[in-house]
């Protein structure tokens, strides 16, 4: 909170002047809070602590980039969930589409990602590691969604972190750093109601507290529900499978077959993506002397959301029609024990964290008959005889013309995630002429999957069920019930053991040197099967209608295994006790691994066969940097300009006409990323604060490497980047009859973007503003707050897809009006 305690005599004109100017050419707040001193006294900005060198930094001294945004921002901006703060940090942007569904890009290192429905039989890891404290969490197309709830701040490494942050670490890595038990008593709440323009209430209720339970043991709990009105209506209508929209399906319909209609009706429902988030964090901290404590902390969470939060604009605004349910439950355990203390200089870290993570998800896949080279298959009656004896069709489903049954058609899948993860480092003292960061790092990650494909006109056509494909590690061995003509049974597997270290050298009072490795030694895992109800596709695939990932197409028990050394290399100059420049090479990694449809003949010979397996891709940074107090400290100027050169990008496709039936992986092309990121604090007045950020992102497609994915031709920008975006954010604060007031204006712009990379999918996505304000009053320990968010109810293209084979837009909330009351007792 600020307190205002000097006059109220008008700002400076030259000060209010260039305040201006800064506001116009940046943009958005990132962290450092900002302590109002006295009345005698110029204000100055205070800086905080960080841990992206995993030892506590201050920000301005860190020769790396770092943003953040501590707890008291997260809380006036309204930042509760990840699509919120990804969306006031100006260099990240996201391929999402909804609670716990989203794919996070940075520096513009996009690619557009792969559909849910797949991303644990065939997603690939993300090229940005997500982290809460010391844990890694991140996972393919499902970035852990954490309520952000009793939080110190959240920090964004962008660039490569391979060397301290390992595997997928490429374009950065994001932590989110939670509030520890501590040795005083305090406790807080939180609420907030909401009315969203186009939708439902929304409401929360949150609250912390810290108690000391003896001189040397404190435990702190924080616990939330939340519920997010929907804005979505599912509006009534009906749908006919037509082979003049997907020509592949129309194998021998003739003119005379005829097509059975459906109707959502039971369906239909107003504002039906609405969401929740509950659950909280338990941690005990057990202080043993004055050097030694130990952590153990357990966060839980249940997110649920139904319906979907992107829109389709054949429709109407913020309108779908979905034939089958969609709704998701997401169930997230994490537990983790820290032990810190010292050995002399030494100081010693171990972190152990094990993740249980439990997602089950339906979805509306009706659009699939647009596209499916098959459809005809599963849903039309046949006039070959042949079919009862190859395809085990019932004789009564041989007519004399093809009749197209019901075409709805649904997806239900459960993603069962573990990870454990074990750290064992030590740090010597920073102050020393060289300084050393080092330790081993052990992972262990597991993604069970099991996925239906629900079509009931297999039913009607008399299909016969499947068991899967008996392997040595099949999931489900039972049969699948009626109607499920197609289903994954795999399960995917990663451990890793690494060797890390970073070594600082101060070469003179004002120079240093930083040298940083990293070897690794990873093991990619696949195995179980796919498998295809009555045996459909006998003679392509397996005999028994499938696929086993131990045997069949190239595929063997054998895991992939990568080993390399990740260097970086930096140089930091403290040209003032106030300035600090610094220049970085680092380069990044993310594991590769196994096409599902690999090993198998291409649909069109015209087409190479896919690759069984997908290689990492590799990244190269050049970075200049510098950070910056200036005016007497009441002006904060950081930045960084860059050069990526990003090879072998993986590269996901689904081309059933043309290659394979099964969604694939290609390492399938290079690019270049020149871009320039800066933030920026300023106290123009006493009472008058501007915060702002800015990116510039200069992608390009260098050179296409596939051989069975038409992309974009050379020169075309990559997907879901703007070439500009950024935030502003003015705040002023004043007294008023012994109570604190201040208001706040907030804008954040993005430039046009591109939805994907590869040809056929590509479309352009408009540019978009979105302006936010808030006015809050604070008196003693209690504080209310009143807020419009996106006040011109901006409808923004946030992200087109089809990944449900009709096209869709995710957008942001429409205009929401809310108010917020907090209490904290110190």
């Amino acid at each position: 909170m600020k307190q205002n305690i000097g006059n109220h005599s008008l700002p400076n004109p030259s000060k209010l002047a260039f305040a201006v100017c800064s506001a116009l050419a940046l943009t958005q707040p990132i962290i450092t809070s900002t302590a109002f001193a006295n009345a005698a006294e110029q204000q100055k900005i205070e800086t905080i602590e960080v841990t992206a060198t995993k030892r506590s930094q201050n920000i301005q001294s860190t020769p790396v980039a770092v943003q953040a945004l501590n707890g008291e921002a997260l809380k006036e901006q309204n930042i509760s969930n990840f699509d919120d703060f990804a969306r006031y940090v100006p260099n990240i942007t996201l391929g999402g589409r909804g609670p716990g569904q989203s794919d996070i890009f940075i520096r513009g290192m996009a690619i557009q990602p792969i559909t849910v429905m797949l991303s644990g039989a065939q997603g690939t890891m993300p090229n940005v590691a997500l982290y809460v404290d010391e844990q890694p969490v991140t996972a393919p197309g499902r970035n852990l969604d954490l309520y952000a709830t009793d939080l110190e701040r959240i920090e964004v490494l962008p660039g490569p972190q391979g060397t301290l942050f390992g595997a997928s670490s490429q374009a950065g890595t994001i932590r989110y750093i939670t509030n520890k038990p501590t040795s005083d008593f305090e406790a807080g709440f939180s609420s907030r109601l909401e009315s969203t323009k186009h939708g439902e209430m929304s409401t929360s209720a949150e609250g912390f507290i810290n108690i000391p339970l003896s001189d040397d043991l404190a435990f702190r709990a924080a616990m939330y529900s939340v519920n997010r009105g929907g804005y979505i209506d599912n509006v009534a209508g009906s749908f006919t499978t037509d082979p003049a929209i997907n020509a592949a399906s129309a194998i021998d319909l003739g003119p005379d077959a005829t097509y059975e209609s459906v109707s959502n009706q039971a369906l239909v429902e107003d504002d039906f993506n609405d969401s929740f988030y509950q659950g909280g964090r338990f941690g005990l901290k057990y202080f043993i002397n004055d050097s030694w404590s130990l952590l153990l902390q357990h966060t839980t969470q249940s997110l649920g959301a139904d319906g979907v939060f992107d829109y389709d604009p054949e429709v109407g605004d913020l309108q779908v029609e979905r034939y089958f349910p969609d709704s998701l439950e997401d169930d997230v355990d994490l537990t983790s024990l820290v032990l810190e203390g010292k050995i002399g200089d030494l100081d010693i870290v171990y972190a152990g964290a094990f993740l249980d993570r439990e997602v089950e998800q339906s979805i509306d896949y009706t659009g699939y008959n647009n596209s499916g080279g098959y459809i005809a298959y599963y849903t039309c009656t046949y006039t070959n005889p042949n079919y009862v004896v190859n395809y085990n069709i019932s004789p009564e489903f041989i007519t004399e013309n093809r009749e197209c049954k019901d075409p709805t058609k649904g997806f239900q899948g459960k993603q069962d995630h573990t990870r454990l993860t074990q750290e064992l480092r030590f740090s010597t003292d920073l102050s020393d002429r060289l300084s050393v960061t080092a330790g081993i790092y052990y992972d262990d990650v597991e993604i069970k999957t099991l996925d239906d494909y629900i079509y009931p006109a297999v039913v009607e056509l008399g299909f016969a069920q499947n068991a899967p494909i008996s392997t040595a590690n099949s999931i489900n061995p039972n049969t699948r019930n009626p109607g499920v003509a197609f289903f994954n049974d795999i399960t995917r597997s990663e451990e890793q053991i690494a060797v890390f270290g970073e070594a600082t050298y101060a070469l003179t009072d004002k120079l240093s040197a930083t040298l940083g490795l990293r070897w690794y030694d990873l093991e990619t895992d696949y195995t179980g099967s796919s498998n295809f109800a009555a045996g459909i596709f006998q003679g392509s695939l397996d005999t028994d209608g499938g696929r086993d990932y131990d045997l069949s197409g190239g595929h063997s028990t054998e895991p992939l295994s990568e080993s390399d050394v990740i260097p970086k290399f930096s140089l930091a100059y403290q040209a003032t006790r106030e300035i600090l420049y610094y220049a970085t090479y680092s380069e990044g990694f993310r594991p590769g691994g196994f096409n599902r449809g690999g090993g198998v003949a291409s649909t069109n010979p015209d087409f190479p066969t896919v690759s069984v397996t997908y290689q990492t891709d590799e990244v190269t940074n050049y970075e200049f940097g510098w950070k910056s107090l200036l005016l007497d400290q009441s002006l904060r100027f950081n930045g960084n300009m860059y050069y990526i050169d990003w090879t072998n990008m993986q590269t996901s496709r689904f081309d059933p006409e043309n290659v394979s039936i099964l969604t694939f992986i290609e390492n399938a092309a290079d690019s270049k990323i020149m871009g320039l990121e800066t933030d920026f604090e300023y106290i123009a007045t006493d009472n008058l604060t501007i915060y702002g950020a800015f990116s510039f992102n200069d992608t390009e497609l260098t050179a296409t490497k596939a051989q069975v994915i038409e992309l974009a031709p050379i020169g075309s920008t990559l997907p879901v980047t703007p070439k500009v975006q950024g935030n502003v954010r003015v705040r002023y604060d004043w007294e008023y009859n012994d109570m604190d007031m201040d208001w706040q204006l907030a804008l954040q712009h993005a430039a046009k973007s591109y939805s994907s990379i590869v040809a056929a999918e590509r479309e352009e996505q408009d540019s978009y503003q979105i302006l936010n304000a808030n006015i809050g009053v604070t008196k003693d320990a209690w504080r209310v707050k009143f807020y419009i968010d996106n006040i011109t109810d901006e409808r923004a293209t946030l992200f087109i897809n089809d990944q449900d084979d009709i096209k869709r837009i995710s957008t942001n909330r429409p205009r929401t009006i809310g108010m917020s009351v907090n209490y904290t007792y110190y």
